[in-house]
């Protein structure tokens, strides 16, 4: 429940959280930004020439937005002008041998607004397919490297966050891709474009605008600094009351049966008021920032009107303007603050983008399976001789699990494998079926090395029931022909019979059709493993594993499954892990295992007759005492 509730924390922690005025949220920021956003561009060195026009046609949009103001303050001087001369509107200069009339000026903005409408949709459609196309490349590949994991990897990470690098990490690259690359090249144009456009008209205005920028800017950075704080523990307090409300609710069953509700309600009830607090707080301190900015904002409109006014009537002809001007340094003043927000939201978005993008480079970069040996050899008729030698092997490096394991199983043997937990059962499995590679040793089927098998082929050979039951959500059909699609609706009701699964089958609504929940939660823990051994039956291997293949039945059901076992069984190597000591005493061998190597072996009669670790182990289970 501990990894469940830290796991939560970690994702409400990378989330962005809604609802947050101004663009201020809490993000998640990679370790190492500037090698993550080499990595990350090298990634799109492909897609580089749609790059290079969406960033071409955003800086030609906002090249043309910039003139508007310009324009219309043109516009504004002209009328002004004729109205105080008592004069018609004339043509207007706006280059040197360029003059054109007030309507085909007026033209002229529309046709700039068009344009510059037009480049912004085709930047925002190339960015799209790009986007598009880098992330299903990027599900594509990271789909493919969790393919060639070894399990080792899978033991030390927790699914959930694997789960997130695949789906919530990829969106997240998708999203801020598509905003932020075009959104760079815009601000940046903006704030350069306007900044000089200011300049050539008024110097004086431009350091009023440049003071008041600097001012805005330098307030919301505090805010921004205040405010940090109280978003980290509001992303605490999310993480902590979704672990909490999941534990509840999860295991109600155990609540209530330890009479735990009022201390689990006085839980839920601090978590809520602490996430109050750092909610209101920083809520409180975000949405007063765009007041601040807003006031700024309008301390620059008054001194651009005040002091543009005293410049337009002054006579001193080197900072004189015309009223004009005003009008364009008001538009300039309100559309400047828009890229400077932006580049501040941008910075946060490219280290939520860095952060994605370093779990996803973290997980392709991880370790995969070593790869086949060259010269690989073929089983063609499997007898079913194994022989384990010396073999070695710890999923820690220098712990060994497994310590110079020996075992020789003979073709047809049914091969029980018991001992107690930790001793080494279940990875002996593990390392027949190549799920790990061995340290040192060696595993043989028929005389040939499993290292110079495929691991396709290896497995191949081994039908397998494990104690943890999968199935997935789907048709019951589907599931017990999962591996075994070639199968005839006659072989699988014979499965199903065999392993007594037919009877309940019949009695669902839709019989075989019936859909299953994810992971078969509509279904007993006891109906779910019948399922995973018919499964087994279908798939008729030449070997057979069953890792305590009916732990979870009645004791009729498993003397039904055991007869059905048996004619499975025949004439196949058969590995049984069982801790229930009287299902295995059939077996024509027995190893007994403890620290990570075989202490005894022998069939049952031999064994107890030896008065050793197997018969304390098989009594113990008989002892009333």
């Amino acid at each position: 429940m501990q990894q469940q509730k830290d796991t939560k924390q970690n994702e409400t922690k990378r989330a962005p959280m809604g609802g947050m005025r101004g663009g201020m949220r809490y993000v998640e920021k990679a370790q190492d930004f500037k090698g993550t956003m080499k990595k990350l561009v090298k990634y799109l060195r492909p897609y580089r020439m749609r790059i290079f026009f969406a960033g071409l046609m955003a800086v030609t949009a906002s090249l043309l937005s910039v003139l508007a103001p310009w324009l219309l303050g043109l516009i504004t001087s002209e009328v002004a002008r004729a109205y105080t001369q008592s004069d018609a509107i004339g043509t207007i200069k706006l280059i040197e041998g360029i003059s054109l009339s007030l309507g085909e000026i007026a033209l002229f903005i529309a046709g700039i607004y068009l344009l510059s409408s037009l480049f912004n949709y085709l930047q925002s459609f190339l960015l799209i397919g790009m986007t598009q196309n880098l992330t299903y490349s990027m599900r594509k590949e990271l789909s493919s490297k969790i393919n060639r994991l070894p399990l080792k990897y899978f033991d030390s990470q927790q699914f959930g966050d694997i789960l997130g690098r695949v789906t919530n990490d990829v969106e997240t690259i998708n999203g801020t891709l598509t905003q932020s690359i075009s959104e760079i090249f815009r601000s940046i144009t903006l704030i350069i474009a306007i900044f000089v456009m200011m300049f050539l008209l008024s110097p004086i205005l431009t350091g009023v605008v440049f003071i008041t920028t600097i001012l805005s800017l330098y307030a919301a950075s505090r805010f921004v600094k205040l405010s940090q704080g109280y978003f980290r523990k509001q992303a605490k307090s999310y993480g902590e009351l979704n672990g909490h409300i999941e534990e509840t609710y999860s295991g109600h069953t155990v609540v209530k049966v330890f009479n735990h509700q009022e201390a689990s309600y006085e839980n839920f009830e601090r978590i809520n008021e602490d996430l109050y607090g750092s909610s209101v707080r920083s809520q409180f301190i975000s949405g007063i920032m765009m007041p601040v900015q807003f006031f700024f904002g309008n301390i620059a409109y008054i001194a651009i009107a005040v002091i543009g006014a005293f410049l337009v009537i002054t006579t001193n002809p080197v900072i004189a303007i015309q009223v004009g001007i005003i009008q364009t340094f008001l538009q300039y003043t309100r559309q400047i603050n828009q890229p400077i927000q932006q580049i501040g939201s941008i910075a946060n978005v490219l280290q939520s983008t860095a952060a994605a993008s370093e779990r996803i480079f973290g997980l392709l970069s991880q370790e995969e399976e070593p790869l086949e040996r060259e010269n690989l050899k073929e089983l063609k008729k499997i007898k079913g001789h194994v022989v384990f030698k010396d073999v070695h092997f710890g999923y820690v490096h220098d712990v060994d699990v497994i310590k110079g394991f020996s075992a020789e199983i003979k073709p047809g043997q049914k091969v029980a494998i018991v001992g107690p937990t930790g001793a080494g059962k279940t990875t002996i499995v593990n390392l027949l079926m190549r799920f790990y590679e061995i340290k040192s040793g060696s595993i043989t089927i028929d005389g040939i090395d499993i290292r110079d098998l495929t691991r396709e082929q290896v497995r191949d050979l081994f039908g397998m029931v494990l104690q943890d039951t999968w199935l997935f959500e789907g048709s019951i059909y589907d599931n017990i022909t999962y591996g075994s699609a070639n199968k005839s609706e006659e072989e699988v009701l014979k499965a199903a019979r065999l392993a007594q699964t037919h009877h309940f089958i019949e009695s669902l609504s839709q019989t075989y059709q019936f859909e299953l929940l994810e992971n078969g939660s509509n279904i007993s823990q006891g109906q779910r493993q019948l399922l995973t051994i018919s499964r087994a039956m279908l798939a008729d291997k030449p070997m057979l594993i069953l890792d305590e293949a009916t732990s979870s039945v009645d004791t009729r059901t498993e003397v039904l499954i055991q007869h059905a076992m048996e004619a499975l069984m025949k004439n196949r190597t058969s590995f049984v892990i069982a801790h229930r000591l009287s299902t295995i005493k059939d077996a024509d061998v027995i190893f007994v295992m403890n620290d990570g190597n075989v202490i005894e072996q022998g069939n049952h009669l031999q064994l107890l007759e030896k008065n050793g670790f197997y018969a304390k182990l098989y009594y113990s289970q008989f002892d009333t005492n």
